[in-house]
């Protein structure tokens, strides 16, 4: 392929994906829980004075915050330095580096198989919804993906040039650096690869041994540098508590079932779904090649490591996604090459998803009026309409048009303001923190009704908001406490000596006790 041309699609799939990423990325609240608690981290330090050294040691609510290490922290909050605080410069950091996870993927394709394939599996990866909505979310999930794509992407490369090994350690420390501890499944991962790909000899490299020193250096500096400054206290929250504790235990109740990561798969993988049984066969039916050796290894490694966990959490099926592309993508690739399209399941199951389209338009049109899933839907049902009559007539230009609609449902679904849903689980945390703001100085505590904490309120208010029960709201009454409260506690606690500052979202909130 001719260098202008592959640089043109590289600058292609970069553009479609920062696009992608990008549209209207701070028009939505941020959302419980990781973003509200990025986002009080990484303000900490950017208001921290020089010389402080809380970018080495991160604070949250002016407590030590030893959850994760501080490499997206640092980031978001330079980004605060530059344009503000605010949603827009929350999310960018992670947003940029996770759309550049697309032409990586890409990148990383070429090395594996010629250009069709690589290319429907970085289209695919683009089109992938937890994908993309989970890497414009403020968290950590997306950027550690793109870190150990370059890491899988060096280590290919260092087969024909073994100075690239130096890439493997630099992926792995990024990755050490903003998730900890995921550098050992991650890392396992790509080592498990190199032994069943039989590149013994880079286990001889010097450059991939100097890789892994200098790039994870710095992750281990800064477990050291907690370790000397907290002691005890470091080690039982980030390396027990927040780490090796999610394997044996279901932390703060986040459990579910051994197949709990496989209805994440279903629930949020079509279309693209149909096609993963084929890739995945013809990933067996190639493991000699290194990109089915790199199919089977990452996706069974991960899935049957994540299921195993006592803890469940939606996102840390992530950094499946990419291996899953690469299996769809290679099955894509050879209904284009052989032209065997025809199916009797795929045309029912496009027509399935086309008529699903259509029930969702009529529900949004008529039930609960949204303009934009209107048109979503129907675009959906067109696409799908078409994609099965194509597949009836073994037309293999299905495949364009399905990366072609899938695109266009997913930007109108980012450039609305529904594709945070969870942000309609709980009240809205804006009104409520502008009240707080008008009448509470900065950092102080708030004592609420509500049933949990809203690290996304804190962050809104810059106060604590502490939730607690009833009996303790009723001893608080009598101190020099602010409270909020929703309308059915005001009525059941004395809140005689105390003035009423104002009500937002059903909550009231209420002064310190009157001298």
């Amino acid at each position: 392929m001719h260098p202008v041309t592959e640089k043109k699609l590289l600058l292609g799939l970069s553009v479609a994906a920062l696009a992608l990423w990008l549209i209207f990325l701070g028009n939505s609240p941020l959302r419980d829980w990781d973003e509200g608690t990025i986002a009080q981290v990484a303000r900490d330090i950017w208001q921290a004075p020089v010389g402080s050294l809380r970018w080495l040691y991160p604070t949250l609510a002016g407590e030590a915050y030893h959850n994760k290490p501080p490499l997206m922290h640092l980031l978001i909050a330079w980004t605060y330095s530059i344009a503000g605080v605010n949603e827009w410069t929350t999310r960018l950091p992670g947003a940029v580096i996770t759309a550049l996870g697309v032409p990586l993927l890409y990148l990383l394709g070429r090395l594996l198989f010629n250009r069709i394939p690589a290319l429907f599996t970085a289209l695919v990866y683009l089109t992938m919804l937890p994908v993309v909505r989970h890497g414009r979310l403020a968290m950590l999930d997306g950027t550690v993906i793109t870190f150990f794509l370059l890491a899988l992407y060096c280590l290919l490369k260092a087969s024909h040039n073994q100075k690239y090994a130096l890439g493997v350690g630099l992926g792995l420390g990024l990755i050490a650096l903003t998730k900890g501890m995921m550098v050992l499944l991650l890392g396992g991962i790509a080592g498990l690869f190199l032994l069943a790909d039989r590149q013994f000899f880079l286990l001889k490299s010097p450059y991939l041994w100097l890789g892994l020193f200098l790039g994870n250096a710095p992750a281990i500096a800064w477990h050291i540098a907690q370790l000397q400054y907290y002691g005890n206290n470091f080690l039982q929250t980030n390396l027990q508590s927040q780490s090796f504790n999610r394997l044996f235990e279901s932390v703060e109740g986040h459990s579910g079932p051994p197949w709990y990561y496989l209805l994440e798969i279903l629930k949020y993988g079509f279309p693209w779904l149909l096609f993963l049984p084929g890739g995945l066969y013809l990933a067996w039916r190639k493991r000699h090649t290194s990109w089915g050796c790199l199919i089977l290894v990452g996706t069974t490694v991960y899935l049957v490591s994540i299921s195993i966990m006592k803890t469940k959490l939606p996102w840390y099926v992530m950094p499946i996604y990419p291996f899953l592309a690469l299996a769809i993508g290679v099955k894509l690739a050879d209904v284009w090459e052989h032209r065997q399209v025809k199916s009797k399941a795929w045309v029912i199951l496009f027509s399935l998803i086309a008529i699903a389209g259509l029930g969702g338009g009529v529900y949004f049109s008529t039930t609960e009026p949204q303009p934009i899933l209107v048109v979503m839907s129907l675009i959906l049902t067109v696409t799908m309409a078409i994609v099965a009559w194509f597949v009836s007539r073994s037309d293999r230009r299905f495949i364009p048009l399905l990366f072609a609609g899938m695109y266009a449902v997913l930007f109108l679904l980012m450039s609305s303001q529904l594709w945070i849903w969870e942000l309609n689980e709980a009240f809205p945390v804006k009104p409520v923190a502008t009240l707080i703001r008008q009448h509470i100085t900065p950092g102080t505590k708030i004592y609420t009704s509500f049933a949990y904490s809203r690290p996304s309120l804190d962050f809104y208010c810059n106060c604590q908001v502490i939730p607690t029960t009833t009996s303790v709201l009723q001893e608080k009454s009598s101190n020099k406490f602010y409270l909020l409260l929703d309308n059915s506690t005001v009525n059941e606690i004395d809140l005689s000596h105390r003035k009423l500052l104002g009500n937002a979202n059903s909550f009231s909130l209420i002064s310190p006790l009157l001298k």
